[in-house]
């Protein structure tokens, strides 16, 4: 099955133009300099980057496709708004049904190269862990939904990848804390999915990814309780 785009733009080296404008827009989203329902100005961004305007409407047509983003008819774009209480609920309620049973199915049919770059993402991960600031959480997130999507593609099923896909995870949880323990916890949990994907061990993988969802939605609800 194909890799996701998210995926893709992750792996591809070098980076293009547009892949440079689009992580620039992506931080700015994801560190709530750009706050959420807030309108966003092509030609801002234009000169604040110092790019023309296409880059910054193919770097926006991206990340409305990813739900960071949200376009109007004879409005613009803004951002998009916050998961409300309700929202972020359903979407672990469903993220349970999906995600470990993609895990299992991953262990039995992930290809050993691409066994490899998952590792390779959790490096990444481990790399930008260490580093202070909302920029490298960000990142760290750009990573996370990499992470989660590559394993959905690897499950065989396109229904479950489109699903997962639509609700756009990651990126709208990442928005809602930041906290130094949210990557430290997460990274171990990632090692471990990895881990028994290589052995191959479908319950294994099922259990890590079931352990790992739980212990996020503990983590991002805290969001909730403030």
């Amino acid at each position: 099955m194909a890799v996701p785009s998210a995926v893709a733009g992750l792996l591809r080296r070098p980076a293009r133009l547009g892949d440079e404008v689009y992580s620039a827009i992506f931080s700015r989203i994801m560190a709530l300099e750009i706050a959420p329902g807030a309108r966003i100005s092509v030609d801002a961004l234009a000169r604040e980057l110092g790019v023309s305007q296409t880059p910054i409407r193919e770097a926006l047509t991206r990340l409305e496709s990813e739900g960071l983003v949200v376009k109007t008819h004879l409005v613009g774009y803004s951002a998009a708004p916050q998961l409300s209480a309700a929202q972020f609920n359903d979407l672990y309620e469903l993220r349970m049904q999906l995600e470990p049973f993609a895990a299992a199915k991953a262990a039995q049919l992930m290809p050993e190269a691409v066994i490899g770059q998952l590792a390779g993402l959790c490096a990444d991960m481990s790399a930008l862990a260490h580093n202070e600031g909302l920029g490298a959480y960000a990142q760290f997130a750009q990573l996370d939904m990499a992470f989660h999507d590559q394993i959905a593609a690897s499950a065989g099923n396109r229904l479950i990848l489109e699903a997962l896909a639509r609700l756009h995870t990651h990126v709208h949880l990442f928005r809602l804390v930041f906290n130094a323990r949210v990557t430290a916890d997460a990274l171990e949990e990632h090692n471990t999915i990895v881990a028994a994907i290589r052995r191959r061990d479908s319950l294994g993988a099922q259990t890590a990814m079931t352990a790992h969802i739980e212990a996020s939605r503990m983590r991002f609800a805290a969001r909730y309780r403030q």
